[in-house]
């Protein structure tokens, strides 16, 4: 609970108590002074006082002002927690989604922006050194120029659905009187959509699980991109071994798609059980084996599912490692409204989950990958990050490209976001299409004529 003068930052500042256990049941007062070029922020804890003094400069303009006045104020009640806690945090008083977004805009201002990471807002030297390894994998990748644009598509159907999952997806089996008039629509979208695609960077067909589309619907929309794929990257999740198919693999061979992505979660049975995922840890193996060599390949894993151990979570990142696939990414369990998991919420300890994430860091990086892309979610366990890892030469162009905001995104699907984006990402604009799949049918001339404005203006 907090009670403070500047309403406006009430939601941000709960998300730095939310940093950390049991700050929800604290009470906290935060009270805001300026004076000349000076802010000061005095937060009371429990009857404890702590107070901190910045300076922000003269004569700034107002949107500078109001960065600096909420940058402050949240490190203030860091600062605070901290100490009256005693806990260091490893991201420190960031909250944000983009830590090495924060890290290109302080190089561009400062030149560096270690210093700041640091010093400022006390993020552990680990995880500065992990976005300093971040950006220089990204060079030669990274790179702002108003015209790029990546062209993603959002197929909304699954197998089955996962017992962490809170995408908008459907069974496909329950959802298939939808599936002919949705992938009639889709079409139709995309085919509208290419006026808007200019220096293309990558396509992304993403779900949901694309492959649990018939064989003949997932051609369809595959030679609806045919024309503007000019040999730029093209990636398609996969996903679900048991969705994935020698003759769909073959159809995603003659549209010249060149990534895929095959995500295990975890290579025990048990877990897959537990997560309601229908097939086998040797499934995983197999389906991965009759791809490779026809594709790049992306496995997912997850630190923190419900019922590992530590050990249980290095026999999965062992094994994955063995398999030798271009990326391996590795996410932190993420408790979030919508799953089936959040109705339990069981996590294991921030620590525990900690010395996962730092394993496979490791594990990792002596095995030959390099960390290439991060972001973070509210809810993860032990105020973690998600981190994207990969072989030389081998980084995922449309990931960089969106995690970094530095390229528009012409989105179709339900719950697919478009994203224009001007000055090399300090300005962008979304429009959003619907999240479920009837309504998108239902509105798909509204989302065509939003999009024109969005890309045409």
């Amino acid at each position: 609970m907090i009670d403070t003068d500047l309403k406006y930052l009430e939601s941000e500042l709960k998300e730095v108590i939310n940093l950390f256990d049991d700050g929800e049941n604290l009470n906290i007062k935060h009270r805001f002074k300026s004076n000349d070029d000076k802010v000061v922020n005095t937060i009371t804890i429990n009857g404890k006082v702590f107070a901190y003094g910045n300076l922000i400069g003269k004569e700034l303009d107002s949107i500078t002002e109001k960065r600096l006045i909420k940058r402050y104020a949240k490190l203030s009640l860091y600062k605070a927690l901290s100490k009256l806690l005693n806990v260091e945090l490893p991201w420190g008083a960031l909250t944000g989604i983009r830590p090495t977004k924060l890290a290109y805009s302080t190089i561009e201002e400062d030149g560096d922006f270690v210093e700041f990471f640091t010093d400022t807002m006390k993020v552990s030297q680990q995880k500065t050194d992990l976005i300093k390894s971040i950006l220089n994998t990204q060079k030669g990748i990274y790179e702002t120029n108003d015209d790029n644009t990546d062209f993603f598509v959002f197929i909304p159907f699954c197998p089955s659905r996962c017992k962490y999952c809170s995408f908008i997806s459907a069974d496909i089996k329950s959802a298939r009187k939808y599936v002919d008039q949705y992938v009639d629509a889709l079409i139709e979208e995309i085919e509208f959509s290419k006026q808007f695609v200019k220096n293309l960077r990558s396509i992304y067909i993403g779900g949901g699980t694309p492959v649990a589309l018939s064989d003949e619907h997932l051609d369809r929309v595959l030679s609806a991109i045919d024309d503007i794929n000019t040999g730029v990257e093209f990636t398609v999740e996969a996903g679900r071994p048991d969705a994935i198919t020698e003759s769909n693999l073959q159809i995603l061979k003659k549209h010249n798609v060149t990534r895929i992505c095959i995500n295990p979660q975890t290579f025990l049975d048990k877990t897959l059980i537990l997560l309601g995922r229908n097939h086998t840890a040797q499934e995983i193996e197999d389906k991965f084996l009759l791809a490779k060599g026809m594709f790049d390949i992306n496995m997912d894993l997850i630190a923190g599912l419900e019922g590992e151990t530590f050990e249980d979570f290095k026999y999965s990142l062992d094994k994955a490692v063995s398999l030798s696939p271009e990326n391996i990414t590795v996410h932190t369990l993420c408790i979030k409204r919508g799953s089936r998991l959040a109705e339990t919420e069981s996590r294991l300890s921030g620590d525990m989950v900690s010395k996962m994430v730092e394993y496979a860091h490791e594990k990792l990086k002596e095995s030959g990958y390099s960390p290439y892309y991060l972001y973070r979610q509210k809810n993860m366990a032990g105020n973690l990050e998600n981190v994207g890892y990969t072989k030389p030469n081998k980084a995922c162009v449309y990931n960089i490209d969106v995690m970094e905001e530095i390229s528009s995104t012409v989105a179709c699907g339900a719950n697919a976001i478009s994203k224009r984006v001007f000055m090399g990402g300090q300005r962008i604009e979304r429009e959003a299409s619907p999240k479920d799949v009837a309504t998108y049918l239902q509105k798909l001339p509204i989302i065509k004529q939003n999009k024109q404005k969005l890309f045409n203006d």
